[in-house]
């Protein structure tokens, strides 16, 4: 019995193979269309709060002021919201192939623009956690780092000056898991520049919403408060979670 049962089995194995085999050779998808799985509270993100901005609230004395942080936040919530309500509009996609299109389409459209969603809410959470400290300059293996990238904590603040004065949107302190190293990014909107297994640990928004109320176009006096109120402990900390 035991032996038929072996038997038996390795019979409906290669059936199920030979079948798999001939839906392939006439086209017939391995996969039939499916929904995806249905959207938990914890496959969303948590809408951030006045809470989330209270560090930041430190730098009105350096010049950004609490109004601008307080407008500022509700921007930020809106990227969650919207990085919310994509994944449930993903959760409930057709994946049907025949409705798939690279000029226009739902899955496009959703996917697009949840780069984009999802990569300005990743942003501003960078952003607000890294701000509202001492600045100066860097401390910790954060300093070491820039020093061997830059050969000072001046060469570096310069550098990122200027990529901020560069930028359209951002600019990013990135540590490269590859070569070890961080390099300051450009990002002319929430979704582009930086690269594959680079890890961002300081983020520096450039859009006239983050500094308008109070430099008005002067973006590179509003780039100096902001070097002067860098929490450097928080940058340390995302630093040793990138490595």
């Amino acid at each position: 019995m035991k032996d038929l049962t072996n038997t038996l089995n390795r019979r409906d194995v290669l059936k199920t193979a030979a079948v798999a085999a001939a839906g392939a050779v006439i086209g017939v998808p391995a996969y039939a269309s499916a929904k995806s799985f249905e959207p938990q509270a914890s496959n969303l993100v948590r809408v951030p709060t006045a809470d989330d901005i209270a560090k930041a609230l430190k730098t009105a004395p350096k010049g950004i002021s609490e109004a601008t942080h307080k407008a500022h936040l509700t921007l930020w919530q809106g990227y969650a919201n919207k990085t919310n309500e994509i994944r449930k509009a993903l959760a409930e996609l057709d994946t049907d192939p025949k409705k798939g299109n690279q000029i226009y389409s739902q899955t496009r459209a959703l996917k697009a623009n949840y780069a984009f969603a999802y990569g300005g809410y990743k942003n501003h959470n960078v952003y607000f956690d890294t701000i509202g400290g001492a600045g100066g300059p860097a401390t910790g293996d954060v300093a070491t780092a820039i020093n061997d990238a830059y050969g000072s904590f001046e060469k570096w603040a310069a550098d990122m000056k200027i990529t901020g004065l560069s930028g359209r949107g951002w600019a990013f302190l990135g540590y490269d898991r590859d070569e070890q190293r961080v390099f300051n990014f450009i990002g002319d909107s929430q979704d582009t520049f930086p690269v594959w297994n680079c890890q961002l640990i300081l983020a520096l928004d450039v859009y006239e919403h983050a500094y308008y109320l109070d430099f008005q176009t002067a973006r590179a006096k509003y780039i100096d408060a902001w070097l002067s109120v860098i929490d450097w402990d928080a940058v340390n900390a995302r630093l040793q979670k990138a490595k």
